[in-house]
């Protein structure tokens, strides 16, 4: 559920911003923690201001995925292709959020994991543990953007419901959706949350050449026992 747009800002604060030299470029980060909405940051890439719509990703947090390469999700696939969209493009930002799991942390997803493991899919595992089905709250990510000057985004998401907060809060949004490739251990997953969850995923059948190129190049179960 969304916050109305001038909920947040009385508790949301930028504490630090430093530079971040990547393998992707150099970037700008900035740190903000807010009472009840966690620790976030934004890495922000060229100048923005000189684009006027400005390619953005709201990022919830995956230790398993970004960190870990877990092949049970697609978000360390879909943060490495906003990155590149974002540095190819010159300037932008990526919003790495504190909603580890959907909003449930990151001890809750691995129980949730477990419940995955007996048969649940990604949604009913989470209402299973006493969750609703995504506890997201994206009004911080649209005080942030206003914080940056960032009002006019190109949002990097399959997400409609990412884009429909955002303008809930005052965020112009055009959305621009990731194709990322499914795998033997994450189609279920992605299924769920498109029949489930309401994501719009690209066409993957194998027609689209960002597909197929990313198919050619993703581990499949033989590479993965071998």
């Amino acid at each position: 559920m969304s916050t109305a747009p001038d909920e947040t800002p009385r508790t949301l604060e930028r504490v630090g911003e430093a530079q971040l030299p990547t393998k992707h470029g150099l970037f700008t980060i900035f740190a903000y923690i807010g009472e009840g909405v966690g620790e976030h940051v934004a890495l922000v890439f060229g100048d923005p201001h000189s684009r006027r719509k400005v390619p953005v990703r709201m990022h919830s947090s995956c230790v398993t995925g970004d960190v870990f390469g877990s092949l049970r999700c697609d978000c360390g696939q879909q943060l490495e292709l906003a990155i590149q969209h974002v540095t190819s493009s010159g300037a932008g930002a990526i919003l790495y959020l504190d909603q580890e799991g959907r909003g449930i942390g990151l001890a809750n997803k691995i129980r949730a994991y477990q419940c995955q493991d007996t048969g649940f899919d990604t949604v009913d595992a989470n209402t299973t543990l006493g969750f609703e089905a995504d506890q997201r709250d994206y009004a911080p990510a649209a005080w942030i953007l206003r914080d940056l000057g960032i009002t006019d985004v190109e949002l990097l998401t399959n997400n409609p419901h990412k884009a429909d907060s955002l303008r809930e809060n005052g965020i112009t949004v055009e959305r621009v959706p990731l194709a990322v490739a499914p795998n033997l251990y994450n189609r279920r997953y992605l299924e769920t949350k498109a029949r489930r969850l309401g994501h719009q995923l690209p066409t993957t059948n194998g027609h689209d050449p960002a597909w197929s190129q990313q198919q050619r190049s993703f581990p499949t179960d033989e590479h993965l026992h071998a």
